[in-house]
């Protein structure tokens, strides 16, 4: 009896940049979460961020590619590494566009609390959006929702600007499951105090956390992962970033770039100040203020056809243990790696110096 040839054609459906560079990516991660590693527990946030920024930026610059950052730590003036525009790898190779952030959650790492990562995505020349660094605020759920809205006769979406109730019924439907048996994950500021209500007050059940939903939104695309949908106004990066992972995975992200004055209810002067400050760099990256706010989804975020999403765990994450430090340099650390051409790993690395002193070991 021969067998399904499944894997073989997934393999055969990945681009060059996911065949080519996959493991590349995943080690970049890694490097960067060993770096920020030494730093969780020691309460100085900008500290762990910046050597993780630092390490990850050594590794990428070793490979054979002509990259270009578009998601990054900020303006030029702002970041002195891993700036939006700046120049990346070798020279040499394929033309890639990137979006990173070398230490998602940079609080919990300083704290040693669960959910600290170091991420990055790739995609080809025009692959990536090129976006601002404001606010996004969105709706992230996961592949049968997504297969819901097709299949369903009466054109129910997720839409952020429907009333929560709304949304929330569609994802009872897709998901087969009550609305109260919904979980919704809510970043814990009180610009979300009246969405986090609006969920409870239609049934759900709201997880607030303190930082970092960047992996919650690639969780709702994992079966029994606990997490349904993610609501809420956080960094734009962390929505390319998302929307990455979501590429591969079949979820959807939707939403629109907010400004952080109007998202926190700062009053009309407030706001205006700050679009005329920021108004500037939006219609440098292609974003006249007409556009500011414009439903933006999975593929309006991250156009690209050939994209990878790698992530390595800096604490404990779910599924993902935390890199944990051996002495030395050596260090174990659990990665995840996902493809537009849908494969999915989650992958246990060790960097063991001295085989005889330190034997790996299960």
């Amino acid at each position: 009896m021969t067998h399904p040839k499944t894997a073989e054609e997934m393999i055969a459906a990945a681009g060059p940049i996911e065949k080519n560079l996959s493991l590349s990516l995943l080690q970049i991660t890694e490097a960067a979460a060993v770096a920020a590693a030494y730093q969780t527990g020691r309460g100085d946030r900008k500290h762990a961020d910046h050597v993780a920024v630092e390490a990850m930026r050594r590794v990428l610059n070793q490979l054979d590619i002509r990259g270009t950052i578009k998601i990054g730590e900020g303006e030029r003036d702002e970041a002195p590494m891993l700036y939006i525009g700046e120049a990346v790898g070798t020279g040499n190779g394929p033309e890639v566009e990137i979006a990173v952030d070398p230490l998602e959650g940079t609080n919990l790492a300083a704290e040693d609390m669960n959910g600290s990562i170091a991420v990055i995505s790739m995609a080809e020349k025009g692959g990536i959006f090129y976006g601002p660094d404001i606010y996004f605020d969105k709706i992230v759920v996961g592949p049968k929702v997504v297969l819901y809205e097709k299949r369903n006769k009466n054109g129910e979406k997720i839409n952020i600007d429907a009333p929560v109730s709304q949304n929330l019924e569609i994802v009872s439907k897709a998901l087969d499951k009550k609305v109260e048996d919904l979980v919704v994950v809510i970043l814990d500021r009180d610009r979300h105090k009246a969405q986090a209500k609006a969920v409870r007050d239609a049934g759900a059940r709201v997880r607030l956390i303190p930082d970092g939903d960047l992996l919650p939104g690639v969780l709702t695309c994992f079966e029994n992962s606990g997490v349904d949908m993610v609501m809420g106004a956080g960094g734009s990066g962390e929505a390319v970033l998302t929307a990455s992972a979501l590429k591969g995975l079949g979820g959807k992200i939707t939403g629109r770039l907010v400004l952080p004055s109007a998202a926190n209810g700062k009053n009309a002067e407030a706001v205006s100040k700050e679009l005329a400050e920021q108004l500037p760099r939006l219609e440098k990256m292609g974003i006249p203020e007409k556009d500011i706010g414009k439903i933006r989804e999975t593929d309006d975020l991250v156009p690209g056809k050939d994209v990878i999403f790698a992530a390595t765990a800096v604490t404990d994450s779910p599924f993902m243990k935390g890199t944990k430090l051996f002495g030395g340099g050596d260090a174990c650390m659990t990665g995840l790696l996902i493809g537009s051409s849908g494969i999915v790993r989650v992958i246990q690395s060790r960097y063991i110096k001295d085989k005889e002193k330190k034997p790996f070991s299960i």
